[in-house]
């Protein structure tokens, strides 16, 4: 398709930087069939107008100061966030102490702890979550409350996981990519860089949009996941990726099914030892 009229192709690179979070300036001239130099008098035209951020290729959406508010991030990708919850559920040891970060994936997964476990959190809605069940032990994590991840964060927060020990951390993410794991900001990212630090083992939960998705902060390399869980609209070459990087891939259905494993049909969730 060729866009050769200035404000429509300003639109469609608009339309895919707030899409994938990013738009890249070699890709956008060769789909959109003119020069990378009027794609960059593009970027710099809508950057000047506020509305994308010049980056080293092209450009990415603007984040708010303090990220994209927690329930805006909760309403996209429900099914897959929700499939991806149910998958981890048999992630989680019987009576271990699990760690849980504040991302909208996490908090999907809250809703279905099995009992008897130890939840150390400094997420509000996973706090919310624990707090009426008596079947779980609740560690919660103070600090500066941050209203974007509906979170506490901060020094406090930090020195109160560094006298924990944990056995599995589950963490989220804004964006991951075979450069590593990123957050939006760089308060999430210290928090869970530091979850990641003091447990045993580390699950990460993704929607396949964040796969083609770009952010800031990076916190993780991807060979430090024990296990990664996506959901089924995850593409052929993401999954290459994830298995030639992760010690073990879930991939959860779209549906209420159980994670099993990768030499199973398509229909069921798969799960796959990586390298």
């Amino acid at each position: 398709m060729r866009y050769t009229q200035a404000p429509e192709r300003r639109r469609e690179l608009l339309r895919r930087a707030a899409e994938a979070g990013y738009v890249s300036s070699t890709d956008a001239a060769a789909e959109l069939g003119v020069s990378e130099m009027t794609i960059r008098r593009d970027l710099r035209q809508l950057a000047a107008q506020g509305l994308v951020n010049r980056v080293a290729g092209g450009a990415s959406a603007p984040v708010p100061a303090y990220g994209v508010p927690f329930e805006q991030r909760r309403d996209a990708a429900t099914a897959e966030k929700e499939a991806v919850g149910r998958a981890a559920v048999p992630l989680v040891p019987a009576g271990a102490v699990v760690a849980l970060d504040a991302g909208t994936t996490v908090a999907a997964l809250a809703a279905r702890l099995p009992g008897g476990l130890t939840v150390v959190t400094h997420s509000i809605p996973v706090i919310l979550a624990c707090t009426g069940r008596e079947d779980l032990e609740l560690i919660s994590l103070g600090g500066a409350h941050h209203r974007a991840t509906r979170s506490f964060t901060g020094p406090i927060t930090r020195a109160g996981l560094e006298d924990l020990a944990v056995d599995v951390a589950v963490l989220s993410a804004t964006a991951a990519g075979p450069t590593g794991v990123y957050s939006a900001n760089a308060a999430d990212a210290e928090i869970k860089r530091a979850m990641a630090r003091i447990a045993r083992r580390v699950v990460l939960l993704l929607d396949h949009g964040k796969l083609a998705a770009h952010a800031p902060m990076r916190f993780l390399d991807l060979a430090a996941v024990d296990t990664v869980v996506v959901d089924a609209g995850t593409d052929a070459d993401q999954l290459a990726l994830l298995r030639a990087t992760c010690r073990e891939v879930v991939v959860a259905p779209l549906d209420a099914g159980t994670a099993v494993p990768a030499s199973w049909p398509a229909a069921s969730a798969t799960r796959v030892a990586g390298p």
